[in-house]
């Protein structure tokens, strides 16, 4: 499987770029990060990875005959990324977030399958086996309390917030709980805030959801569900960024084989 990275000068695109280098069945040939471009890719990630360098232009995928594109980047340019890779028969694998249900309905209609040769991309809020877990895990929760809140806790370089997986998770509770007959959470009493958001924002079903940005942390999400007497807390904690590069990895061996647009990792986890 030949891939390309695109976003390959940033946290996770190095990663994403080492875990390519080493995996069986894969191989690196292109890199993409116009933040540096012309440098020695070698130079970014510490290992070798056959005097690849990094360039900045959309065409180098199909010159270097790319078949999976895996995009870690910013979000107007993974716009344009999909757009070309929809274009030219590429497959795509996204962890870029901040998309918005008109950007995943455009997705869905680029990455249209199952014509014979069209291409295939898979989008997920998070690569973390560990994070889809948790998310399932609140999920299944979510019908059988009176209230529930998100708190999800990232790196203080992170652009967009609430994150993707806090989204996807209270989209997903809110889902189960209309499919348990349940309805939306009570609404939230407070009637009084000294600080502006001091209750987080309103999600789907009434879920609050908090952002807190730190430096020295990665990503970490705890969703805390309450009824009388009795509380359930669910909590995922991604140390290193090595933690979403399984997931990574069986979206790229996977996303031929998944026509048109796959949301989140679950389907290929059988969840």
């Amino acid at each position: 499987m030949r891939v390309g990275v695109v976003g390959a000068g940033g946290k996770m695109g190095r990663e994403v770029c080492r875990t390519v280098l080493a995996r069986p069945g894969q191989e690196l040939v292109a890199a993409l990060d116009p933040r540096h471009r012309g440098a020695d890719l070698a130079q970014l990630v510490g290992v070798d990875t056959g005097g690849l360098e990094v360039a900045d232009d959309l065409e180098e995928l199909t010159a270097a005959g790319v078949e999976v594109v895996v995009d870690f980047s910013r979000l107007e340019a993974a716009r344009r990324t999909l757009a070309f890779c929809a274009e030219v028969g590429i497959h795509a694998v996204v962890g870029t977030t901040g998309f918005t249900a008109g950007d995943l309905e455009e997705m869905g209609q680029r990455f249209a399958g199952p014509a014979a040769g069209a291409p295939n991309c898979i989008v997920a809020a998070n690569f973390a086996i560990g994070a889809v877990l948790m998310m399932r895990f609140a999920e299944l929760a979510a019908p059988f309390f009176d209230g529930a809140e998100i708190v999800e806790s990232h790196h203080d370089g992170k652009l967009d917030a609430p994150s993707g997986t806090a989204m996807r998770t209270a989209e997903r509770m809110a889902v189960a709980r209309a499919d348990a007959g349940a309805g939306a959470f009570p609404p939230d009493r407070t009637e009084t805030s000294l600080l502006d958001g001091a209750r987080g924002g309103a999600g789907p079903a009434g879920v609050r959801v908090h952002s807190v940005r730190l430096p020295g942390l990665v990503a970490h999400q705890e969703v805390v569900l309450g009824a009388v007497g009795q509380s359930l807390t669910i909590r995922h904690d991604s140390y290193d960024r090595a933690s979403f590069m399984d997931g990574v990895a069986l979206a790229v061996e996977a996303v031929a084989t998944r026509p048109g647009l796959t949301l989140g990792l679950e389907p290929l986890l059988g969840l």
